[in-house]
This record gives structure tokens, sequence and C-alpha cells, in this order.
């Protein structure tokens, strides 16, 4: 079950932030007072974090059997050795056994307290022997993560214990070290006086919350300017910090000081680092937007996303080895992120830069820590905090990079407002073209209406609507005027036998060659159209004799006119009939007068004028 925490400690360690308020805590802490190795730690209570490194020898116990008599007599016949690591066992099964001896150099008793240097720890035992005469140890400390908090003797969220020393007395101790299954030990202790250790808690508890606060705030601005912008990667970087505050405070031990007292399980820091890691690749894919420019790459991202949701289960379950197997494949795969930062950079986003190097930071911490747990890197302030630094910073980048976001989108907007008002500029424009263009075609379309409405379709002449409007409209105009005017009635002669013999088709030619013929021999003031089948009138303005005149040599045209048919050459005649007006009267009565003459035309042998000799009075 070690294993699993160390896992966790190796990607998401916020450790504690000790910032101490006198110089020489703070120089202890970032250093650690390094000792030399000697038989016996000298210590005189003013100790401010002084670590037995090079003080102590170590016994591994793979299957945790070993009896302290036993441990003993393997230390007496000289089975325990220097720890040949930069301060870390390595992944290793079982227990750790640790043997150092403390001396009182002054003349005074002395309280120390000793902590474990690290906060992930299933089981840490204590045994004492104070007297070198005595020959039994006595235990002094049990501690397990798995005990109620209000359990341990002094709060503190690592495992600390207390030791006094008389004047100038020495003491014995065996130390385990313990974990469920596999684990990372780091088999030393700080010594502090009780004063020093006060004060470096109160420092890290005060710098813990500055941090908390900040992801607080990080988390409310985020949620704010999502309901301002309802953009998508700001409720996911709110979500997301606030899972930071749960993890850190999980891991660090303050859940399990403050709000989990009794119950406590490693389960819980399973849970709380798989809700963080799902909250930061959600937000990962929301604010690089993975799925719309690079699809393959979020393949994998969605793969994490799966990995987080089955380690959130086996933690919940408690199955350990599947949950190392699930943390072990989100390690591998947490430098992805990064790596979609830097494609979408090489594309043009310029946030996903700050994205990748925030990203890029933390991986190279969590990395640090890893080779710090393996015991290649030395077990210092530095490596202890580079992960909880980089996480904290990682945030603080990302939300600059979130503000990079914003201005690029300001201005994606502004372009877009700049190109749609252009848009709208040249749509008016084009309205307005468009708009004249079809009132023109309105109006087209209207006159060509009215003309259809007007004209017979097959001779492009009036028809008998039109006529009988223009021809009243011209009398109506010159009633008062000594105009005369006549009527001429046409009549195309056996129009019948034409369609009969020839087909309609060359019917319908022979009207318009005949209403051609007479259009192109009359004035534009001349009112000629089509009252019906083949009968046309023609309205003139002139005396009678005139009219009679040019009925005659219409009645001629109309006799030479030629259509060639596939029956042969087609020649016909008219019959014209012509009514006079000089007085006020209706059209209707002067077309009467010329149908009757039209009539007598026909009945005389048809190609011949005849003239109405009646005159309206």
């Amino acid at each position: 079950m070690q294993l699993l925490n160390h896992f966790h400690h190796f990607f998401l360690n916020f450790n504690q932030i000790v910032s101490l308020k006198i110089p020489v805590l703070l120089l202890s802490l970032l250093f650690g007072t390094v000792v030399q190795s000697a038989e016996v730690l000298l210590v005189d209570g003013s100790e401010a974090g002084l670590r037995m490194k090079g003080n102590f020898t170590i016994l591994y116990d793979p299957e945790k059997k070993l009896t302290l008599n036993e441990v003993i007599a393997f230390q007496e016949g000289g089975e325990f050795v220097a720890l040949d690591s930069n301060g870390s066992t390595g992944l290793q099964p079982g227990a750790v056994w640790s043997h150092f001896k403390l001396k009182n150099t002054l003349s005074s008793p002395i309280t120390l307290h000793l902590e474990y240097v690290d906060h992930q720890l299933i089981e840490l035992e204590v045994f004492q022997r104070k007297n070198v005469a005595d020959s039994e140890f006595s235990q002094i400390a049990d501690f397990s993560l798995l005990n109620s908090f209000d359990e341990r003797p002094i709060p503190h969220n690592r495992f600390v214990f207390e030791i006094t020393l008389l004047p100038s007395e020495q003491a014995s101790y065996y130390v385990k070290f313990s974990s469920d299954d596999k684990g990372y030990v780091f088999p030393d202790l700080r010594v502090w006086s009780p004063s020093s250790l006060r004060n470096a808690q109160a420092a890290e508890y005060s710098v813990s919350a500055f941090l908390f606060g900040g992801l607080l705030i990080m988390s409310a601005i985020s949620l704010i300017g999502g309901i301002a912008t309802n953009e998508k990667f700001f409720y996911a970087y709110s979500a997301y910090s606030l899972s930071k505050i749960a993890a850190w405070a999980t891991i660090l031990g303050y859940t399990h000081n403050f709000l989990i007292t009794d119950g406590f399980h490693w389960s819980y820091m399973s849970m709380t680092g798989a809700v963080s890691i799902f909250c930061a690749v959600l937000f990962a894919r929301i604010f690089l937007q993975t799925k719309q420019f690079i699809p393959k790459t979020d393949i994998l991202l969605k793969i994490m996303m799966a990995n987080t949701l089955f380690l959130f289960v086996t933690g919940f379950f408690q199955l350990t080895s599947l949950a190392v197997i699930s943390i072990t494949i989100a390690l591998l795969l947490y430098p992805v992120l990064g790596f979609a930062g830097l494609l979408r950079w090489y594309q043009g986003s310029k946030e996903a830069a700050l994205f990748a190097f925030a990203w890029s930071f933390l991986v190279i911490g969590l990395f640090v820590q890893a080779l710090r747990d393996l015991g290649l890197v030395e077990h210092n302030f530095f490596y202890y905090y580079w992960p909880t630094v980089g996480s904290y910073t990682e945030m603080i980048v990302i939300m600059a990079a979130m503000g990079v976001k914003i201005r690029g989108l300001r201005r994606q907007k502004e372009e877009v407002e700049h190109k749609y008002t252009n848009q709208l500029e040249r749509s008016k424009a084009e309205l307005e073209v468009l708009v004249t263009e079809r009132t023109h075609e309105l109006e087209r379309a209207k006159f060509k209406a009215e003309l259809e409405a007007r004209t017979d379709s097959l001779t492009g002449t009036r028809n008998r609507r039109s006529f009988f409007a223009d021809s009243e409209k011209i009398l109506e105009t010159t009633k008062s005027k000594d105009i005369t005017f006549s009527l001429l009635m046409f009549d195309i002669d056996n129009f019948k036998d034409i369609n009969d013999t020839y087909g309609h088709s060359v019917g319908d030619e022979a009207l318009r060659h005949f209403a051609s013929a007479i259009s192109n021999k009359i004035r534009d003031k001349d009112i000629f159209g089509r009252i019906g089948g083949e009968e046309f009138s023609l309205l003139l303005c002139g005396n009678g004799v005139e009219a009679v005149n040019m009925a005659d040599r219409l009645r001629e045209d109309i006799s030479e006119l030629k259509i060639e048919t596939p029956k042969g050459q087609l020649q016909f005649t008219t019959s014209v009939g012509v009514a006079h007006l000089t007085n006020e009267t209706m059209i209707e009565e002067l077309i009467n007068l010329a149908d009757k003459a039209l009539y007598e035309a026909k009945e005389n042998g048809r190609n011949q004028v005849v003239e109405c000799n009646s005159n309206i009075a």
C-alpha cells in the first residue's frame, strides 16, 4: 500500500511548506543540517530541524516479520548498514528498521520532538532504551495513517514523537518504518526543540493557507469569468483549482487533521488525486481545443480521463493492485498534456505556449520527485518542495495563459465585429443595387404585363380591350375639336378554308403577315388592333376620301402577300368596311357601322372596300 501512496507522492506531492520565523530554522529546512557520521548524535535542546543523515544505520525487513529482539541481534551482529542512497530506500517491500543514538550534552534535562522527514508513511514504531545497562527497549510511539488523528500525541500532519533526555543522558533508538506492500521510505528524522517545531508548524500552516487561499481565489475569479464570458474553460479551470485544494489537503494530511479525523484511509488520496487529474485533462482539452485541432492527441487525453475514473473506482473499493496500475498509467501519460500544448503552440496558439511551459515545469518537478523517491537525488528542501511550487506556479501561469486567450478572443471578436460591420455596409450597398435592379425588373415586368394585357399575343397588335380603350380615349380628347375619324374593319377572306387546307399554324402565320403589312403602312397616331379571330380594326384621323383610299391600298398590299407552305404558296385577300365619324359618339357604334359595310363587302364577292354611307349625327 505504501507503493500507491508514494506514487501519489510522485505525481501530486504537495508537501508542507515551512517558512520559519528565524534564520536558523529556515536554513535548517532549506539545506537540512547534515551531521557527519558519528556513533552518537549530540543534542542540546536548541535543535531546529537537525537531520540525522549519517548518524543512523538501517536493516531491511521485507516480510515485516522480525521481532524487536531479532532486530537487536542483527544490529549487534553488524547486520545494520549505512543507507547507500541520497535519502530513500527505493521501492522496497515490507519495513525498514533504523538505529541511532542521542546524547544530551547539557547538565540539565531536555525535551525534543523527532519528526519523520516525509508525510506519507503507513506505520511508524519507535523503541527506546535510555540506559546501556538496561536490557529492555520500551515502545514510546506507535503511529498508523489509518488510526484516528486524535491518537497522535503531538497534533502534526506528519508523524512526530517526543523524547526526554536527562542531564548527560544517552539513549538508543530503533525505528520501524512500514508500508502495506511496497513503498518508498526515507529512514530519517528531524530533531526539533518543541518551540522550534511549533514555529515551523505555524509557518507551514500559514503558507499552506496562503496557497489554498490563492487557489480558492483563482477558482472564484475563473467562475466569475465563466459567468461573464460563458467560456467553458473558465468553469473547467475553476473546478481544477478546487480539485487541487482537495488533493493537496488530503495528501499533506490536513484532511486527516481537520476534516476526517476518524476513519481516514489512503484511498482518499487516490480519489482526490484522480479527480484532480480528471479536471486537469478536462481543462486542457477545452482550453487547447484538442478535439478540433489535434484529434489524435485528444484520443490520448480521453484515455487519461477514462483512466482517472478507473483510479477513482479502485480507490473507492480499495483495490490496491489495480490502483497502483492505474496511477502508473496516469504518470506515464502525464507529459502528454505538455506535448498537446506544444502542438497547439506550433499551430499558432500563443496561450498554448504558456500552458506548455507551465505543465512542463510541473512534469519536470514530478520527474525530480521520482528521482528523489528512488534515492538518486538528495531528500532536501529544493527537491522536496519542487512539485508543490511547480504545481502552484502551473496554476498561476495557466491563469496568465487564460488572460492571453481572452485577449485573443477579444481581438477575434473585434475582428469579427469589424468584418461584420464591413459586411453589413457591403450588404447594404448590394441590397440597394439589388433593390434598384429589382425595381427596374418589376417596372419592366409591369410594363410587360401591361403590354401583354393590351397586346394580342399572336400578332403583336392591340387586342380588343386595348383597341377600344385607346379609341375611346382619343375620341374623348378630340370631341371638342373639328376632327374627322374613320374606322376600317378588316376581315381575311375565306380564313376558315386556309385553316382547313393548310393547317392552323399557317393560318396563324397568315394573321401575323396580315397584321405586319398593315402596321407598316399606318401612322403612329393611327390605332390598329385585332378585335377577334381574323377581324381587325383601324381608326384613322382624316377625311373620308383619304380613309377609303388608305383602305383600298391596304387591300391591294394584302392581296400581294405570299406565304410559302408545305402545300405550296399561299395568297389571300381581305374585305374592308369603312365608316366615318364627325360627331360625338361611342366607338362601339362606329364599329357596328363599319361591320355592316364589311358584311356588304363580303356579300358582294370579297376582296373589296365598301364605304358606309351613313354618318352618325
